[in-house]
């Protein structure tokens, strides 16, 4: 038997004009709270991000994260070298999507426009979390995937803040 959701695309495929009529003319008190919701969605610094961030300082504080990484002598080169370069494609990317592409250009919907790099960005993505995580194993063990991830969110979140 279908899923709800499917039936639910199926009512949005075969909606009449006058139900479709009926959904422009709202009145003003549901475009006022339509209009409230999205302001209370799109708010940039919520709880999540400034816990993320939070946490990811904290992190960084109390591993000792910058100079473990520069100056530790079990941290397998060959993979920390691989993972940076490809964790600077993920930024450079990100970069060129927020900063050209949406500030510059005034493009949102980059997906579209571009439709390869969210594609090359997460696979590059994967590929360097894998690479840093078998780097830094020797260093922090079992730990070492919960702190990259940390550090990940902390630096999604204040990415997030910027665009």
């Amino acid at each position: 038997m279908a899923e709800f959701s499917e039936f639910v695309n199926v009512r949005r495929r075969f909606k009449t004009n006058e139900e479709e009529e009926e959904d422009k003319t709202a009145g003003p008190e549901e475009e006022e709270e339509e209009e409230e919701e999205k302001l209370k969605s799109s708010s940039r610094i919520n709880r999540h991000s400034v816990f993320w961030i939070l946490a990811s300082i904290a992190l960084t504080y109390y591993v000792d994260f910058f100079s473990v990484v520069l100056k530790h002598s079990d941290i397998h080169s060959w993979w920390f070298s691989v993972g940076l370069v490809l964790l600077g494609l993920c930024l450079s990317l990100a970069a060129f999507c927020i900063v050209y592409l949406e500030w510059f250009r005034g493009i949102k919907h980059y997906e579209q426009e571009y439709p390869a790099v969210p594609a090359v960005t997460t696979a590059a993505f994967i590929a360097a979390s894998c690479s840093l995580n078998m780097a830094l194993w020797p260093v922090w063990s079992f730990f070492t995937p919960v702190i990259l991830f940390t550090q990940f969110m902390g630096v999604v979140m204040l990415i997030s803040l910027l665009g």
